[in-house]
């Protein structure tokens, strides 16, 4: 908004020339959603706590150490939402419709959850909307997030998979493309929801994913960068490092309030649109397969819980001794503190990988 109303007045106020610098913009993204997020958490939290009464039901086969979590509020990925909304629309050019579509997917979501945790919180068990539900309503806002994404990109890279370490190799899948994307929508929402399960566990990998997106998506829009690097240039998708910025200010703000002792859960209205939107950010940029290298963390956890499920199936056997797999460490006798720490060093190492596929081709 601030873009479109002040960059036209340049020519007789320069300073207003800095809103045509991506990086002044995502700078203000960051602060902007950071400082939101202060001002409206105390308020939110004791409004959720009033509302609530003891707060997101804990799973009796629980680690014995979540007993002590009762109580703490959830749906705290309200927070978030609307910091990162209200950021993202104040320094974004609302001309560009990528931004548009990646909002679809980041309140779509963020509906869908809020939907899950209201039912859980209302028949006051773990169980919330059924899955067969809440897969159709992502299906449902992903293809339309994904057929817009398609309509809004270049032709020649519309439907186009990018292969990482080789330079503008792409596979174009045609219309398969649409189940491709949502695999990677869907996928990445699932998989940062299974991995926010310990305070500051799944946000501090969000926002380091975020932050591996900001760059990327600001070498993928510049056409300069993205000739010298090897990479696909989309004419826009730099707009997506502003988004990518609401994104880290906003997780910043809100691990201020999940840290441990977490005062409050963003629940399934925060992971399931956090994921979504990283997902969404993948495909504008076309480095879908990247995401899974910088969110091999989140894709760490969700197979963890596949071989779980299919090891009981076929053999009647655990793989683990609780999945998703931070729960495994935390029944052998890992700290919460430890287990989180060391699962932020491995995001961090996961994001330093995928950044190096845009140099070695």
């Amino acid at each position: 908004m601030l873009y479109n109303l002040l960059y036209p007045l340049a020519e007789d106020f320069q300073i207003f020339n800095l809103f045509r610098y991506l990086t002044f913009r995502t700078g203000g993204a960051v602060v902007t959603s950071l400082i939101i997020s202060f001002i409206i958490a105390p308020g939110l939290i004791r409004w959720l706590r009033s509302k609530q009464g003891k707060g997101q039901p804990i799973r009796s086969d629980g680690p014995e150490g979540h007993i002590a979590k009762v109580g703490t509020p959830t749906m705290g990925g309200l927070m978030i939402l609307l910091s990162v909304v209200i950021s993202t629309l104040m320094w974004a050019d609302l001309t560009n419709k990528y931004v548009w579509y990646a909002l679809l997917v980041l309140t779509g979501y963020g509906a869908i959850g809020f939907a899950d945790d209201y039912l859980k919180l209302s028949k006051k068990n773990s169980d919330g909307l059924p899955g067969r539900l809440k897969i159709l309503f992502q299906i449902l806002i992903g293809t339309a997030a994904i057929i817009g994404i398609i309509y809004a990109m270049p032709e020649q890279h519309d439907m186009a998979v990018a292969i990482p370490f080789f330079k503008n190799l792409f596979i174009n899948l045609g219309w398969f493309f649409v189940p491709f994307a949502l695999v990677v929508l869907i996928g990445s929402s699932n998989a940062v929801n299974l991995t926010d399960g310990l305070d500051g566990l799944a946000i501090v990998p969000v926002a380091i994913a975020a932050a591996s997106f900001g760059l990327i998506a600001y070498l993928v829009g510049n056409v300069k960068f993205a000739d010298y690097l090897g990479i696909q240039y989309v004419a826009g998708a730099g707009e997506m490092a502003i988004l990518c910025g609401a994104l880290i200010g906003g997780a910043m703000g809100f691990l201020w309030f999940n840290a441990p002792p977490a005062a409050v859960f963003m629940g399934d209205t925060g992971s399931l649109a956090l994921g979504g939107v990283l997902g969404a950010i993948a495909v504008i940029t076309k480095h879908e397969i990247v995401l899974a290298i910088i969110g091999g963390l989140f894709v760490m956890e969700a197979v963890s819980v596949m071989a779980q499920v299919a090891s009981f199936k076929l053999t009647g056997k655990r793989i683990f001794k609780m999945a998703p797999i931070h729960h495994h460490f935390e029944k052998k006798g890992w700290s919460e503190s430890t287990i989180v720490i060391r699962f932020w060093i491995i995001a961090v190492v996961l994001a330093m990988i995928g950044l190096s596929t845009l140099k070695l081709r």
